[in-house]
């Protein structure tokens, strides 16, 4: 029994030393996993529309839309030629979250789409994309029956819980998710989530049936299809688009 005391602290470093080590193995195999920023893509970086494109245009001028200091700028006074002038993206999205901050002129008016195709049978990006509304909050002020087309709004299909929108001018924050595997949408403005919506089954059909996209055939049809800022009159702003994929 003289040697008891030896071997209880022989027995606590072969404790402390494996306690350590496991430490180690598991700090290695953090460093070796994205961390949460790192999963996220800046799509406005450069001072570039590198990435976007004109509606159904593919190689042509990105005519109303301006970039500098990785602010994105539509003008519909300076937009030029016939067709639409939404901004797209290159590449198609199905499930993801989207960050970005807009500000926009007096009686302006743009939105957020997704799951938007440039198939020729569809000539403009609202006959399938759904959206999100973008627009001067004091243009429908607190007309209950307008609160489905106003800022925070699933365009003409549901309401937000609030409007939070700043004056026109200031900078405001989306945060956007679309969840095909949940079957969510929702989107947080300004910081609070103000609206919730399915994106397909039966409580979706009902939404569109109600709405005036119930006769367009392939409205909400593509889970995978293109992001877009739609053009419509006024001035607006984007900056910090960052988008994560689900």
């Amino acid at each position: 029994m003289k040697n008891a005391p030896f071997n209880v602290i022989f027995c606590l470093i072969l404790l402390v030393g494996c306690q350590n080590s496991t430490k180690k193995v598991e700090k290695v195999k953090s460093q070796d996993e994205p961390s949460i920023e790192e999963e996220w893509i800046n799509m406005s970086a450069t001072n570039s529309l590198d990435g976007w494109h004109i509606y159904q245009n593919e190689d042509g001028e990105k005519t109303g839309w301006t970039v500098s200091e990785g602010v994105f700028t539509y003008n519909s006074e300076k937009a030029e030629g016939e067709g639409n002038k939404s901004l797209i993206s290159d590449k198609k999205f199905t499930s993801f979250e989207i960050k970005f901050e807009w500000k926009l002129s007096p009686n302006s008016n743009s939105g957020f789409m997704w799951g938007v195709t440039e198939e020729d049978a569809y000539d403009a990006p609202y006959l399938t994309g759904p959206e999100i509304q973008i627009i001067d909050a004091d243009i429908y002020g607190d007309d209950e029956k307008n609160q489905i087309h106003t800022t925070g709004s699933l365009y003409d299909m549901v309401a937000p819980d609030h409007v939070m929108a700043k004056p026109a001018g200031e900078w405001n924050s989306y945060h956007i998710t679309i969840d095909y595997k949940e079957n969510k949408g929702t989107v947080v403005h300004n910081g609070m989530e103000i609206n919730r919506f399915p994106l397909q089954g039966p409580e979706w059909n009902e939404l569109v049936s109600k709405s005036k996209f119930k006769e367009m055939s392939g409205f909400g049809k593509f889970k995978e299809g293109h992001l877009c800022f739609q053009d419509h009159p006024g001035v607006i702003s984007y900056r910090n688009i960052k988008l994560r994929e689900l």
